[in-house]
């Protein structure tokens, strides 16, 4: 019974990347990408985004970093 679901477990991986390479896969949203940047405005709120999501990236890894200090001693106290 096992050999049947690993079979059939297989078989639909395979479908599925056949049809996302059918769709167009990566090279599609990498083509995309590229004739989107051409223009100045949109590189310049690609860089925006890309500061903006740094940015948050850098105060969740902040607060991540205060929570865990304060959850550890609380540990300690008990």
């Amino acid at each position: 019974m096992e050999a049947i679901t690993l079979l059939i477990a297989v078989v639909a991986l395979v479908i599925a990347i056949l049809a996302y390479q059918r769709t167009g896969g990566t090279a599609e949203l990498k083509r995309q990408m590229e004739s989107m940047t051409s223009s100045p405005d949109m590189k310049k709120q690609m860089d925006a985004l890309v500061a903006m999501t740094n940015s948050l990236r850098e105060k969740t890894a902040d607060a991540l970093d205060r929570l865990e200090k304060v959850v550890r001693k609380t540990e300690k106290s008990e």
